[in-house]
């Protein structure tokens, strides 16, 4: 970071210097220092998030720390954090994403849980773990295991209930049922993790239900409008639509089919009426013209 301060202060300078001629050149200098500060800072962060979660091992018994003290093993294993360490960084994090309302904060500690979840594991593997450290790292797991699960079920519920109001406040239907879709793929991905939660279960239920009952309000508006201007054809065929939708989804739709079926008897009668008083008229008009 000092060495990207000093490049940052060095362009600010010769571009200010390049740029005398102009008007304001500190505005141009100062744009280009803080993009390169700002591409140090993301890196910084890049870097340090991996050193955290690949150089992880346990607490070792002192005898195998012995053995490789001057290592390059030994070095990088003393600078890396412990689990402890790591595990009240993750419960900080969990702490701030529970007081936020952001659902892109509990899938970053979902990731993160997954990471802590991979190195502890791999710890259990080392041939001098005691089985006392092998107790607490095992409880530890545990704990990272609930935090996992808490913030994926989070996330699945606070992105799909935004997605799903974006849905209702649509006007258009493929809006509509694409922002219904992208809620389902939340709870889909939820669901891949944890197959046994009801509640997510009824939350991808409820979001079905909001795709058929968009689609059937949509042909039945389009069927009620063409019955109005008097196309009865058209009108049953956006009927049949309607009821093409109830019969593939889930659940109970049998009252809104009936309605649905006594609708399309209607027009049928109003079409057979419709046709013959335009036969009748039309022989009238031909009887009159001979």
């Amino acid at each position: 970071m000092v060495a990207a301060a000093a490049a940052s202060a060095a362009l600010f300078f010769v571009l200010w210097w390049m740029l005398q001629g102009e008007e304001n050149p500190w505005v141009p200098a100062g744009l280009a220092a803080s993009v390169v500060m700002l591409v140090a800072a993301f890196g910084r962060e890049v870097v340090m998030r991996r050193a955290l979660t690949r150089y992880l091992l346990d607490d070792e018994p002192r005898s195998a720390r012995h053995d490789h003290m001057h290592s390059g093993e030994y070095r990088r294993w003393s600078q890396a954090p412990s689990q402890s360490e790591l595990l009240r960084g993750l419960e900080k994090q969990s702490a701030e994403a529970d007081a936020n309302t952001r659902p892109e904060l509990h899938s970053r500690v979902f990731q993160m849980c997954g990471d802590f979840l991979q190195i502890a594991e791999k710890s259990l593997t080392s041939p001098g773990l005691s089985a006392e450290r092998r107790l607490t790292v095992r409880a530890r797991q545990e704990r990272v295991r609930a935090l996992q699960k808490h913030h994926m079920l989070t996330w699945a519920r606070n992105s799909a209930q935004a997605l799903t109001q974006e849905a209702q406040q649509r006007a258009r239907l493929h809006e509509k049922i694409e922002a219904a879709n992208r809620a389902l793929e939340c709870i889909d991905t939820a669901l891949a993790n944890y197959p046994e939660e009801e509640d997510l279960q009824r939350s991808a239920a409820a979001v079905r239900e909001f795709v058929t009952t968009s689609r059937v309000a949509h042909w039945v508006e389009l069927a009620q409008r063409a019955s109005f201007k008097g196309r009865y054809s058209r009108a049953i065929d956006c009927y049949r639509d309607a009821l093409f939708y109830l019969t593939r989804a889930e659940g109970d739709h049998y009252l809104a089919a009936e309605q649905i079926t006594r609708e399309i008897e209607l027009l049928r009668a109003r079409r057979a009426t419709h046709s013959v008083v335009e036969t009748d008229a039309g022989k009238t008009r031909r009887a009159r013209e001979n």
